[in-house]
């Protein structure tokens, strides 16, 4: 590094960055935490909610939404299945595409799940008045939106 290029800390907008990014390694932990009773982690939980909420995705589609590769779906998934939380079923259509559902025990952990993460959610968030956890929720979709878009021009 030269004396001429500026160290990241005394960068404006740093500390946006790293708290960015301290927050959300904080609430994956708390969120762990959290869950630790219903024996899964936030990775179960994101893929138990989409189920719930897209009923018959297929494994592309989940491995997508959630920001995913298919090696993290093809090692979580089996996992689950074991578990009885889900079913793989082959498309109508073209057998070659799984859908994937949720089982009633799956359906039942999820609903539990969804109790905790909420009430988590309300316990770290309830100090902050709505109209800023929606400014903050605007602003996170840009970026999320910016950093979507560089990475979709690199491929």
């Amino acid at each position: 590094m030269n004396k001429n290029q500026a160290l990241p800390w005394d960068h404006p907008r740093f500390k946006s960055w790293i708290s960015v990014g301290r927050a959300c390694q904080l609430m994956q932990q708390a969120l762990t935490r959290a869950l630790s009773s219903l024996d899964i982690k936030p990775p179960h939980l994101d893929i138990l909610i989409n189920l719930y909420r897209f009923e018959g995705i297929s494994q592309q589609e989940l491995a997508r939404k959630l920001l995913v590769g298919r090696s993290n779906m093809s090692m979580l998934l089996p996992q689950m299945e074991k578990r009885g939380l889900i079913e793989r079923r082959p498309d109508s259509r073209d057998k070659r595409i799984l859908r994937l559902f949720l089982t009633d025990e799956g359906r039942d952990l999820t609903t539990r799940a969804m109790v905790i993460q909420t009430d988590l959610i309300e316990r770290t968030l309830s100090v902050t008045p709505i109209e800023d956890c929606m400014m903050m929720a605007t602003h996170m979709e840009k970026l999320i939106a910016r950093l979507q878009s560089e990475e979709a021009a690199e491929d």
